[in-house]
C-alpha cells in the first residue's frame, strides 16, 4: 500500500499543475445616460457598415506583441465573441453616446445615411506596457468620402489581461469620439 502512495501523490500533483483555466473577455461600453429615442431629422443617420480586423486578430486569443517583430496569441485568454463583432457593437454604442440626437446602427437605415467602414490593423498589448490601437476609417457622407488613419498607444495602468482589455476599450472609445468629431465636422 505504501508503494502506491508516492505514485498517487505524483499523479494528483501533475493533474493539478497541468490544468489551465480559460478566461473570456468582452469589451466594456462606457455607461453614460439613457439612450436617446428621438432622432434629429437635420442630422443624417450613421450606418456602421463594417469593422474588419486582420487574420492575426480574428482568432479567439488576445494578442500580445513581445518584440518589434514577434506576436503571441493567448491560448487561455480569449475573446468572448469575435473581436470584429465586439468592435462594431461597442463602436455603435460609443458613437450613439457621442452623437446624441442621431441614429447610429449596425443595420442599414435607408437612403439618407452616412456609411462608416473601419479597418483595425492593431488591437493588442505591447511589451513596453502599452495597448496599441491602429487602423483607418472611411466615411461616405452625401457623396463625399473622408478617410482618416489612427494610431494610439495607451499605457496600461496595471499588468494583466484584465487591464489590457480595459485599456483597449478606453482607446477604442477615444477613437469613437474622434470619429464622432469627424462626422460632426461634416454636418
Amino acid at each position: 500500500m505504501k508503494k502506491w502512495l508516492p505514485v498517487a501523490l505524483i499523479l494528483a500533483l501533475s493533474a493539478c499543475s497541468s490544468t489551465s483555466d480559460t478566461t473570456y473577455y468582452q469589451l466594456p461600453v462606457a455607461a453614460k445616460g439613457a439612450a436617446v429615442s428621438s432622432v434629429d431629422a437635420a442630422r443624417p443617420a450613421v450606418f456602421v457598415q463594417h469593422v474588419s480586423v486582420p487574420d492575426y486578430l480574428s482568432g479567439n486569443g488576445l494578442v500580445y506583441q513581445t518584440s518589434d517583430v514577434k506576436y503571441t496569441i493567448a491560448a487561455n485568454n480569449l475573446w468572448a465573441s469575435p473581436l470584429d463583432q465586439q468592435l462594431q457593437q461597442t463602436l455603435v454604442a460609443n458613437l450613439s453616446q457621442a452623437l446624441p440626437g442621431s441614429l447610429v446602427s449596425a443595420s442599414p437605415l435607408g437612403q439618407q445615411q452616412d456609411k462608416l467602414n473601419v479597418t483595425v490593423t492593431g488591437f493588442h498589448g505591447r511589451y513596453d506596457g502599452h495597448a496599441v490601437i491602429s487602423g483607418d476609417w472611411v466615411l461616405e457622407h452625401q457623396g463625399q468620402i473622408v478617410k482618416r488613419s489612427f494610431t494610439l498607444a495607451l499605457p496600461q495602468k496595471e499588468d494583466g489581461y484584465d487591464a489590457l482589455v480595459r485599456t483597449l476599450a478606453e482607446g477604442w472609445q477615444q477613437e469613437a469620439q474622434d470619429i464622432a468629431n469627424g462626422i460632426r465636422s461634416l454636418n
